[in-house]
């Protein structure tokens, strides 16, 4: 098999796993060989390959047999003194030996980070070598996860540990994680940085107890200086997984080694966390990455743009037609990025200038989903799940506490997120009177600014409405 054909099932690849698979587990593999029905590819590391074969062995084996390549099994070998960008970021020299005077204790963590470091130990996951802070738009919704993320990438003493960055999908948790490992690896080789997502940590984790190396699990991971876990929601409800992590935070806070963790929602917000793994991640710094505003979004296009006038020369940009993207794509920065990556691409393509006409023509069906109208009874639905409560006792006449401040909540939104006027919102919430609604919605603004709950609240269930 040729490199070009590994080249046309790597596309076919990329087309069935998605992107991000492809980034993070296809592009990394490099075809060594294809022998006596064997494929060989080389890989950086162990894990990669382990994952890669769990995952998607059968998958691969399927589109080479297409391609005209009869395979009937798969191998992964990890090349001898290969070093590679890894998110487990590796110094460049190996650790000098250990004094004479060494104790058995301190020869043991100086094992254990050397195994951290070797190779074919890492249980990182690759970096994206575009996610840099040069490449991260700052603006007022981020300016602050930015600024945290910055100190922690200095490497200097622990300020604040563990860092949690929590937001949305698309407001740039992964891309400042990325940055800082980035940061670190090339100001402070000598620390132990390893990056993963929660997924990977909790595969790992069952690896090692399926293999029986729990030990060598526990002393892999206790030897970092700076541990950054992706998406921590997902381990929620798995409770051995809960249990180590627990204990790993534990062992490195304790040794003042720094801990940066992301997720999609506050640590009090997510379900079936353990209160006391609540709590550890509530004990430093809580960030906040907000939905971006307008001013936000026509910084990173026009950052976007600086990019593709280089790979795109001639094309022209009419006026008008960023600030247009950044007014009709609003819940999204990915999806705001990929459709002026469309955009760019069928204008070349079409040999045209890129102007408001073209844009709304290429780019219907991402406007058409931009433009979902929220109702007011996807709003009440919403709010009577977040708060346990019957929808029909949203609208009923029932007036305890507990089913009234979720109804003000529900009116509130529905005041913010709909065009709907007060007595039509009334009507909609058993025939209430607008001053009722009035009422409502001023009583929310007030607590908002009062109560820490009702604000989180409140953030929690916008998000979830626009998603």
């Amino acid at each position: 098999m040729t490199e070009a054909t590994w080249g046309t099932v790597k596309n076919e690849l990329q087309k069935t796993l998605g992107r991000n698979n492809y980034t993070n587990w296809i592009e990394p593999l490099v075809l060594a060989d294809l022998n006596g029905g064997v494929a060989t590819f080389s890989v950086p590391t162990n894990f990669i390959g382990n994952w890669v074969q769990r995952n998607f062995g059968e998958e691969i084996k399927h589109h080479l047999s297409k391609a005209g390549s009869a395979v009937s099994r798969i191998e992964f070998v990890v090349p001898r003194g290969e070093t590679t960008a890894m998110a487990a970021v590796t110094p460049a020299q190996s650790d000098p030996q250990a004094p004479a005077d060494e104790t058995p204790a301190r020869k043991t963590v100086s094992s254990a980070r050397a195994a951290a470091r070797s190779e074919s130990g890492l249980p990182g996951a690759p970096l994206d070598s575009r996610f840099t802070f040069d490449s991260f738009v700052v603006g007022k919704p981020n300016e602050l996860a930015h600024a945290a993320a910055k100190r922690v990438a200095e490497g200097g003493p622990v300020t604040f540990n563990p860092l949690f960055l929590y937001g949305g999908v698309g407001l740039g948790k992964t891309h400042l994680m990325h940055a800082i490992a980035h940061e670190l690896h090339t100001s402070r080789p000598d620390l132990n940085v390893v990056y993963l997502s929660a997924e990977q940590f909790m595969y790992r984790f069952v690896q090692a107890l399926r293999e029986k190396k729990m030990m060598d699990f526990k002393e892999l991971f206790r030897a970092v200086d700076v541990l950054m876990v992706d998406d921590v929601q997902f381990i929620a409800g798995k409770d051995s997984t809960q249990e180590e992590f627990f204990h790993t935070f534990n062992a490195l806070v304790d040794q003042q080694k720094q801990i940066i963790i992301s997720a999609d929602r506050a640590p009090g917000e997510i379900k079936d966390l353990e209160d006391r793994i609540k709590s550890r991640l509530q004990s430093g710094l809580v960030v906040d990455l907000h939905p971006t505003d307008y001013e936000l979004r026509l910084g990173i296009l026009q950052q976007k743009v600086d990019h593709y006038s280089q790979q795109y020369q001639g094309l022209e940009l009419a006026d008008g037609v960023l600030e247009f993207l950044a007014l009709r794509i609003s819940t999204n920065v990915r999806v705001l990025e990929g459709a002026l990556t469309r955009l760019f691409a069928f204008a070349s393509l079409v040999g045209r200038e890129i102007t408001l006409d073209l844009a709304q023509d290429c780019l219907a069906d991402i406007l058409r989903a931009s433009d979902r109208k929220i109702t007011i009874e996807e709003i009440q639905r919403k709010v009577s799940e977040h708060y346990n409560i019957r929808l029909s006792e949203m609208i009923g006449p029932r007036r305890v506490r507990t089913i009234a401040r979720p109804r003000q909540v529900a009116m509130y939104l529905s005041k913010q997120m709909t065009s709907r006027s007060l007595p039509e919102i009334g009507r909609r919430f058993g025939g209430r009177d607008h001053t009722t609604v009035m009422h409502g919605v001023k009583r929310i603004e007030e607590l908002k600014t009062q109560d820490h709950q009702i604000a989180e609240d409140l953030e929690l269930l916008r998000r979830s409405l626009e998603a």
